[in-house]
């Protein structure tokens, strides 16, 4: 009988238990099904133990609060605004919706698990404000960014190297759009432009084979450091020069282009030649003349020039290199005159001596006649051609013994005349010379004791 009241007990007891559980559970799934799971987050919202009315209520104010924070390169970040694009919560049925499809029945199955519901929200934004907005900001200026640069091979003063890459900061307009539009979709708070690869890349960097290649190449052709001195002023052959002769071959190895060197010495010619060209020149007297005639100066001879330059180029010389010349003078500077020369006045009858750019001779002299038709040529600088002692100057009618002959202009050349008696003033209209210049003995001596061959003679009116 005991037993029998015992095992009624127990049956009553589970029976009561069976039912309070089945009360507590169906209590809770009915709760569920007014209140969402503990884990639900709704638009980065969480919303768990509230009901769909309470998450649109809290939806609705956290899309109105919201704010995309865009990470930008070098660390300076910028801001999208919900007011910025319009972005408003659209009370449809998505958050109920939501709640009756999160199954209660099967709660203690949800209690574990996330429940984003980021696509059951129904919200809207303007596309047009989206894009206003992204072009207002800073890292859409053009003014304010730095486009992107490839790496590229650069010329020193010695070598050619490989200047790297500028990575910059500007912005794939079409990709930057699309990950922002994503990140709005998303509701997530933060967009990196660097992660999500918005960024413009250069298409050449530092590290490029090729281009290493090519640069080591570059500098093996133009190893030549080459100095040509002109006295007062010089030319240097480097790499910045040899740069511009070199050409591509159509398998992309590089060579030097001859017609580039050979057009580098035409232009040397010209702007350093000075043989039969203007010189202009400051007399004892102060003036400025322009002489215009004469054989005196520098010429390069251009071919040998031309191939020693070649020469030097092939075998990576470093040195001073002097060109080849045809004609010489006694400078090398913009005045190839020097400060050793002869100087004569036809109308004046006076000739000076310097050595050094010291004065030595003033003398008056006796020139051509040109009422005769002998006038000695002026305007000019000629280079005396020789010297001679104790020679005989002969002509059409006539026989001259000289002490001191300087021949500079074909027969024309400076002598003393000691048949002579006075020199200067006007004696050379009435009784000039062939074309010579008559010089007292002692000016002649000193003269011919100064100059040599190749020292200029400026001759003018």
């Amino acid at each position: 009988m005991r037993k029998h009241l015992f095992q009624k007990k127990i049956f009553w007891f589970i029976l009561i238990f069976f039912i309070m559980l089945l009360t507590v559970y169906i209590s809770v799934a009915v709760y569920f099904g007014e209140h969402f799971y503990d884990n639900t987050v709704i638009y980065g919202i969480p919303c768990g133990q509230i009901t769909a009315e309470e998450a649109k209520e809290r939806v609705s104010q956290r899309l109105g609060e919201y704010v995309l924070q865009i990470e930008e390169r070098g660390g300076k970040t910028e801001t999208i605004t919900a007011e910025d694009i319009g972005l408003t919560f659209v009370d449809g049925d998505s958050i109920d919706e939501m709640l009756r499809e999160q199954r209660s029945y099967i709660w203690p199955l949800m209690f574990s698990k996330d429940h984003d519901a980021l696509t059951s929200v129904a919200f809207s934004y303007d596309l047009e404000s989206v894009e206003a907005a992204l072009q207002a900001l800073d890292c859409m200026d053009e003014s304010l960014v730095t486009a992107p640069e490839d790496a590229y091979i650069e010329v020193t003063d010695t070598e050619f190297i490989v200047v790297d890459e500028v990575e910059g900061d500007t912005l794939d307009y079409e990709k930057t759009l699309d990950a922002v539009m994503a990140a709005l979709d998303a509701g997530v708070q933060s967009l990196s432009l660097e992660e999500e690869g918005c960024y413009i890349t250069p298409e050449v960097y530092g590290d490029d084979e090729q281009l290493n290649s090519d640069a080591e190449e570059l500098s093996a052709l133009a190893a030549a450091y080459i100095v040509y001195d002109f006295g007062d002023r010089e030319e240097i052959v480097s790499a910045p020069v040899i740069a511009d002769w070199i050409t591509t071959m159509t398998d992309g190895t590089f060579v030097i282009d001859e017609c580039a060197v050979e057009e580098y010495v035409e232009w040397l010619a010209e702007e350093y030649d000075t043989y039969e060209k203007p010189h202009e020149f400051i007399t004892t007297g102060g003036e400025t003349v322009t002489l215009e005639d004469g054989d005196y100066g520098w010429e390069m001879d251009q071919a040998v020039t031309l191939v020693d330059l070649l020469n030097a180029l092939a075998e990576g010389y470093q040195g001073t290199l002097e060109p080849e010349y045809t004609h010489t003078a006694m400078s090398r500077d913009t005045d190839d005159i020097g400060g050793t020369y002869v100087e004569i006045c036809i109308s004046e009858q006076e000739m000076w001596c310097y050595q050094d750019g010291v004065c030595i001779v003033d003398t008056p002299v006796v020139t051509g006649n040109p009422n005769k038709g002998n006038a000695t040529p002026s305007n000019g600088v000629w280079a005396i051609d020789g010297k001679r002692r104790n020679a005989t100057l002969k002509g059409e009618g006539y026989s001259t013994p000289v002490n001191y002959w300087m021949p500079f202009n074909g027969n024309v050349g400076i002598h003393d005349l000691t048949s002579r008696s006075s020199f200067g003033g006007t004696i050379y209209l009435t009784n000039g010379s062939h074309g010579c210049i008559n010089t007292p003995y002692t000016a002649a001596e000193t003269i011919f004791n100064t100059v040599s061959v190749g020292t200029p003679v400026i001759v003018y009116d």
